[in-house]
């Protein structure tokens, strides 16, 4: 009769900290984890010390930081760990001193717009002082859909999903996942109201979009 043989410990093969980081677990941020930083941080040195009216060379590092985008735009400063975690769809722009926390993938939609001081956060520690002062941590995901607006000081945490066409209010801390078609704000960030066709020429609280400029959204964009 064949002999099974018994899988200890010391024959498995451990997973690496990049391993499991990249998987959601627990994990230790060791060299490994941060060269790959240090290839980020060089990136952001030029970025964040180009010259502001250089539009065509910011959008090109930009492009080299992230790990997928398209007509991406960002006002320096700007903050990550990694970048090549951040994936942006289509006309992307996100405001001064914003800040990725991009330990897990941080996946964004298409025509997003990000006000000044926007922080995103995937980055996490344990919540009992033993465990978080044994130096792991862990990240977890977030994703936001097409056509989002999310206005300044606002804070995502780890874990959350933000639906399409969805328009997060200012200082919000958005704790857990907003659904499509709503404005929501607050700590916590709660949903407010749905937004509607009725929305479509409101400016600013009650006051309309000029006649001017609606007939040339109109004539510009589909409804």
């Amino acid at each position: 009769m064949e002999e099974k043989k018994v899988v200890t410990e010391s024959t498995q093969t451990k997973m690496t900290n990049k391993q499991r980081r990249d998987a959601g677990l627990a994990y230790i941020s060791d060299d490994s984890i941060f060269e790959e930083q240090l290839v980020c941080r060089k990136i952001l040195q030029r970025l964040n010390f180009m010259d502001r009216s250089d539009f065509a060379g910011i959008q090109a590092v930009v492009k080299e930081l992230f790990g997928e985008s398209k007509d991406a735009f960002v006002n320096p400063p700007f903050y990550c760990d990694y970048g090549k975690h951040i994936k942006v769809g289509k006309n992307f722009f996100a405001n001064y001193n914003c800040t990725l926390l991009d330990v897990a993938t941080i996946t964004i939609g298409d025509n997003c717009q990000m006000a000044p001081n926007v922080a995103i956060y995937t980055a996490g520690h344990p919540i009992h002082p033993v465990s978080r002062n044994s130096a792991y941590e862990y990240g977890k995901e977030v994703t936001i859909g097409d056509n989002v607006w999310i206005g300044g000081n606002t804070v995502v945490c780890p874990g959350v999903h933000i639906g399409n066409n969805v328009v997060i209010g200012a200082g919000s801390v958005v704790t857990k996942d907003i659904p499509d078609w709503c404005i929501a704000a607050g700590n916590p960030c709660k949903v407010i109201r749905k937004i509607s066709d009725e929305d479509k020429r409101k400016l600013f609280r009650n006051e309309e979009i000029d006649e001017e400029a609606w007939n040339d959204i109109v004539s510009r964009m589909q409804f």
